[in-house]
């Protein structure tokens, strides 16, 4: 699930988001252009140097609203979730129509557990953006876990609209039937996926359609010769979405065992990484 989002209202900063840059006008001040030297030394690697230039930038101009934005996506790329949403709240006091601004935030509360919140934000996004919702399959999964399974089954129906070979997105529509209405009729409402290409994403599509099973989603994991770090996200989406598929199918047990294995032993350092994080920790806090 890897659909990237580039929200217009506010320039996108070159190879930090992989969107082109917009024009810079005449008018623009010197803390743009020290934003601009903190975008350019961000995508070069220099990640420390950027956020310092972005800190210059909101010190010479507290109330530049850009300027907040810019250094919390500085800190949500270097995995600072809290750092990142005190920018982007004061990013959206100083300008409460900033569309790229909620979309963040909602995706680091997401990653801080803060689970309503990151579903508002995304909704909100939404709201500004309605041309970007397809895309927004970051949403569903908040939406799901903030226990609004009917808006979460209507967004990865409209994502599957632009991405319609991804068996995560199946998945996931089908967790928000199974909660609603069972097992039975989130396999007569599976999305039809023909080929995802990421082994074992269709040994996992045929358990979840109640064709396969655990054992043959493990051996495609574990049998395809790769790359080290190729084997271990294959080990991550073979446990994760096993302990989902038993968390729905109520073994509770099995579920945890997956999960914890995902989350704990095979990590990844992705968004569905924190994901598993996050449905980790849940499974902690309902059984200590």
């Amino acid at each position: 699930m890897k659909i990237v989002l580039c929200p217009a209202r506010w320039f996108a900063l070159g190879a930090l988001v992989s969107c082109a840059t917009l024009p810079v006008s005449a008018a623009e001040t010197s803390t743009d252009e020290i934003l601009n030297q903190a975008g350019v030394s961000f995508a070069k690697g220099n990640r420390e140097d950027a956020i310092e230039l972005a800190t210059r930038a909101i010190e010479a101009e507290p109330k530049n609203a850009r300027a907040h934005y810019v250094r919390g996506r500085f800190y949500a790329e270097v995995r600072q979730p809290q750092k990142a949403v005190r920018d982007l709240n004061q990013a959206l006091a100083l300008d409460p129509a900033a569309a790229p601004a909620y979309y963040q935030r909602g995706s680091e509360n997401f990653k801080l557990g803060n689970i309503k919140e990151s579903a508002a934000d995304f909704d909100k996004f939404v709201d500004l953006t309605p041309d970007q919702a397809p895309k927004l399959w970051q949403r569903g999964i908040s939406l799901y876990y903030a226990g609004r399974y009917e808006d979460g089954q209507r967004q990865f129906e409209l994502h599957q609209t632009i991405n319609s070979n991804d068996v995560e997105n199946a998945v996931w529509h089908f967790l928000c039937i199974s909660r609603r209405a069972g097992i039975e009729k989130a396999r007569a409402s599976l999305l039809k996926i023909d080929n995802d290409p990421r082994v074992p994403m269709m040994q996992i599509y045929a358990l979840y359609a109640g064709k396969g099973s655990a054992e043959e989603v493990m051996k495609a994991a574990t049998t395809e010769k790769t790359a080290p770090t190729g084997f271990n996200e294959r080990i991550f989406y073979a446990h994760f979405y096993l302990g989902l598929y038993f968390d729905v199918a109520g073994n509770g047990k099995m579920a945890r065992e997956h999960i914890f294995q995902a989350a704990d032993l095979f990590k990844v350092d992705s968004y569905m990484g924190d994901v598993a994080r996050i449905h980790a920790a849940l499974l902690r806090q309902q059984h200590p």
